[in-house]
């Protein structure tokens, strides 16, 4: 039990990982041997995993968590 739920404060009942919310991102860089990617972010930029997704540079990735969880088709 988290620190915020001991102390009473509720608004952090829910699931950590169910509470973060998924974010589009475009490939601007491949790291082949590591299996990660540089994503341009609204915010700015973070390398993600490509565990459960193949990419490359161009491609826009649903980012979960610092792993990239899916392909976005341009429509």
């Amino acid at each position: 039990m988290s620190a915020a739920n001991r102390s009473g404060d509720r608004s952090s009942d829910a699931c950590q990982l169910c509470g973060d919310v998924a974010v589009a991102g475009r490939v601007i860089a491949i790291d082949a041997d590591a299996r990660t990617a540089v994503v341009a972010l609204e915010c700015g930029t973070a390398t993600v995993a490509l565990d459960l997704v193949d990419a490359d540079v161009g491609d826009t990735l649903l980012v979960h968590l610092g792993f990239a969880i899916t392909r976005l088709e341009a429509v």
